[in-house]
């Protein structure tokens, strides 16, 4: 089939790449417009647009893919189906209307569960076991459409967003050309998604981030799992903000206050509302990351001191 492909981030290139050895023809790329970043503030092509610019690919970039331009660009590309893997705008009806067999994202999550932004941070932070990705018709509504296939995933105990997101990528890049290929060859049938369990997944904020101590412990390793990498752990010591890696429980530590800290020559314990946590990495203001007993022997903590 002819294909246009609409993805923004690096999570999207696995699919990009997949396509590209499907034998579907990819005609462009739809991407978010260039954006500043790095401490000059450059503008930056996205993780998708850059992949094009290697494989020759067109790159169409337009702020809001109503735009008349844009619009006229796709009816003349006039692809069979446009592929979507977190584009990061909305897509309004006209151009859901151009291709012959419609828009088709690419999910991480299995739907109806998890409709949103962050849907693999959401599954970690609420605990759940098992999660995957879906492949369904783009519609108006949230991630509402019928659902084409999907892959399950199981959720390892220590495994974070960025961990569970990548295995996610690659399992759902090859639902999503088989996908393809039903579509092409007639075979393909989307199925409603059920009205029960619906759950929405919003993006995490910088405050979502912030580890409450008073939690029990297992609540206070999902949320730092669950918002490694982005938009990242952090909490305040000696007020100022300090950024912590993944943490492992321990039930038969000692009993400490909620986030009373405790240095110890196998490493830096936390307390928590039940039984402590063992520090990984930290990261104090303007400094790199470094194993806790490392940051709490420059940083010389002393008894009782706590985050906040």
């Amino acid at each position: 089939m002819r294909l246009v492909f609409a993805g923004t981030p690096a999570v999207a290139v696995p699919a990009l790449d997949a396509i590209a050895a499907s034998g579907h023809e990819l005609l462009a790329v739809v991407t978010r417009p260039d954006a500043p970043a790095g401490r000059g503030r450059g503008l930056v092509r996205s993780p998708v647009g850059a992949w094009a610019d290697a494989h020759g690919v067109e790159v169409l970039t337009p702020a809001r893919p109503r735009e008349p331009e844009f619009l006229d660009r796709l009816r003349e590309l006039a692809p069979d189906c446009v592929p979507v893997v977190a584009y990061g705008a909305l897509v309004p009806p006209v151009a859901l209307e151009i291709p012959a067999h419609g828009w088709i994202n690419l999910h991480f999550s299995l739907l109806p569960a998890w409709r949103g932004a962050a849907p693999v941070q959401h599954a970690v932070l609420h605990g759940d076991e098992v999660t995957g990705a879906s492949v369904f018709e783009l519609e108006e509504g949230l991630d509402t459409g019928s659902v084409y296939g999907t892959v399950t995933d199981e959720i390892r105990p220590a495994d974070t967003s960025g961990d569970l997101l990548e295995r996610l990528a690659h399992s759902g890049a090859g639902l999503l050309v088989a996908v393809l290929d039903a579509i092409g060859a007639g075979t393909a049938r989307a199925v409603p998604q059920p009205a029960d369990g619906v759950s929405l997944a919003p993006k995490l904020t910088v405050e979502d981030a912030r580890v409450r101590w008073g939690d029990p412990a297992f609540a206070v390793d999902r949320r730092i799992r669950a918002c490694t990498p982005a938009p990242g752990p952090w909490t305040t010591f000696r007020d100022d903000r300090v950024k912590l890696g993944p943490v492992t429980p321990v039930p038969d530590g000692p009993e400490l206050k909620p986030g009373e800290l405790q240095v110890e020559k196998s490493g830096v314990l936390v307390g928590t509302a039940t039984t402590p946590v063992r520090l990984g990495e930290v990261r104090a203001a303007g400094k790199k990351a470094m194993p806790a007993g490392d940051w709490a022997r420059g940083a010389r903590v002393t008894a009782g001191e706590v985050f906040a």
